[in-house]
């Protein structure tokens, strides 16, 4: 399966667990490949906004440029969405990262999945904690 796909599919996953949970979402499609910033998903419970990267992953550490954080924060700025990056590791649930709790690593920053596992919150206190 390629690595669109499996993204594709991910973020699938992450839409019916937000419907699944009296939230509404939607898939933006294209996104990365606009030339404006983006997101890949948004998700309200009418008290609160928030705007998804998604991320899958069969590596130990997921790489972001400093540009793409900027323009995912740029975009959920602009659109009034809390950001977080949605990450999932080879047989780990899904984390979620606020973008203040990814280090920059030199030029780039990273998640590992120590850091997720650390200081990501999963998906049932991502919805019932906003």
């Amino acid at each position: 399966m390629s690595n669109k796909k499996k993204g594709c599919n991910a973020e699938r996953e992450l839409i019916h667990l937000f419907w699944n949970n009296d939230w509404s979402a939607i898939r933006i499609a294209g996104s990365g490949s606009s030339h404006y910033p983006s997101a890949d998903i948004l998700a309200s419970n009418i008290k609160k906004l928030i705007s998804i990267e998604v991320k899958i992953t069969k590596k130990k550490n997921k790489y972001f440029t400093q540009k793409e954080i900027d323009d995912f924060r740029q975009f959920s700025s602009r659109f009034g969405a809390l950001p977080y990056i949605a990450i999932r590791f080879p047989r780990t649930k899904w984390y979620f990262l606020k973008l203040d709790q990814i280090p920059k690593k030199t030029q780039n920053y990273a998640i590992s999945e120590n850091l997720a596992k650390k200081k990501g919150i999963g998906f049932d206190e991502l919805i019932k904690g906003i």
